[in-house]
């Protein structure tokens, strides 16, 4: 019967999966496990990231620029403090 069990619990490779990445520590616990679908997910973040980066520069560099002289002034004046 213990052979039975054995056999049973052993898991089934799917050949269609692709790769499977398993981390373990060094007591042998698993600590994660990656996935195909993880490194597209990671990809796809990527990609969406540096299009958004793309389309931030070229609205910043096609923007009109700040007013120079309230900015100036505002940098020279202190704020005032509460006094008690």
């Amino acid at each position: 019967m213990n052979q039975f069990e054995s056999k049973q619990l052993q898991p089934k490779l799917d050949a269609n999966e692709g790769w499977l990445v398993q981390v373990y520590s060094s007591n042998r616990r698993l600590l994660c496990v990656l996935e195909p679908s993880h490194a597209w997910i990671f990809l796809i973040g990527c990609g969406i990231g540096l299009l958004l980066s793309v389309i931030w520069i070229n609205v910043a560099r096609y923007s009109p620029p700040l007013d120079q002289t309230s900015a100036q002034t505002s940098a020279t004046e202190l704020p005032t403090l509460p006094v008690d």
